[in-house]
């Protein structure tokens, strides 16, 4: 089983220092919820996020969507070969039950991530529990940990999917923020920092690669 972590993400509620503002503000009477029940989004709330730390990386829950849809939708997901989990840049774990399909369309995804979020969950398909990246990397148990960052060794995707495919329970973790590094914290739990291209790419781009190049790694198709 192999574990795929996007730490890191861009997932989270609007934090409650910036309810007030009239970006916020306007989009929750728009949308007819309380400003703490949406996810923030930059495509919204541009303006307000200037207040916030390390606003570079937050916002995006459009790029964790399309990471998401880039590893669920491949056949050694849905053959339950790959445990997905998305660790948010608040530090919360939201855990996505095994063969479970993310809604492709971006409304519906943002309302099951805001309900996750807030405490609900979908059936228990997906559910989020605060938990540190060192806790959730004890909860999942991986034989070992590879991240994908620029700041990493030269490698290939093959490369890698050949060491990952040598393993019982390994773990891969991509960025989920648009721009910016590993915090600390992270990089503590990784074991092999990886770089699989000179340029960065966006997580589902990579997200894509590798799972594909795994897939490849053990004999493509199965009946």
């Amino acid at each position: 089983m192999l574990s795929f972590v996007l730490a890191e993400a861009a997932l989270e509620l609007v934090p409650r220092e910036v309810w007030r503002q009239p970006a916020v503000a306007s989009d929750a009477k728009r949308r007819g919820k309380e400003p703490g029940g949406m996810l923030l989004d930059r495509s919204f709330h541009h303006s307000a996020m200037a207040r916030l730390r390390d606003s570079e990386k937050r916002g995006r829950p459009d790029l964790v969507h399309a990471a998401l849809l880039s590893v669920t939708g491949t056949p050694l997901y849905l053959d339950g070969r790959v445990k997905v989990v998305v660790h948010t840049c608040g530090g919360m774990a939201v855990e996505i039950a095994e063969k479970t399909r993310i809604p492709k369309n971006y409304i519906r995804f943002r309302g099951l991530m805001e309900e996750a979020l807030a405490g609900g969950s979908e059936g228990g398909l997906v559910r989020a529990r605060a938990l540190g990246v060192k806790e959730l990397v004890g909860v999942l148990r991986p034989d070992r940990v590879f991240g994908l960052s620029v700041l990493g060794k030269r490698g290939t995707a093959e490369a890698l999917a050949a060491e990952v495919g040598a393993l019982k329970a390994p773990a891969v973790v991509v960025g989920g923020f648009p721009r910016g590094h590993f915090a600390e914290e992270t990089m503590a739990v990784i074991d092999e920092l990886v770089r699989i291209h000179p340029r960065p790419l966006e997580a589902h781009v990579v997200a894509a690669r590798v799972v594909y190049e795994i897939e490849k790694a053990e004999g493509g198709f199965k009946d």
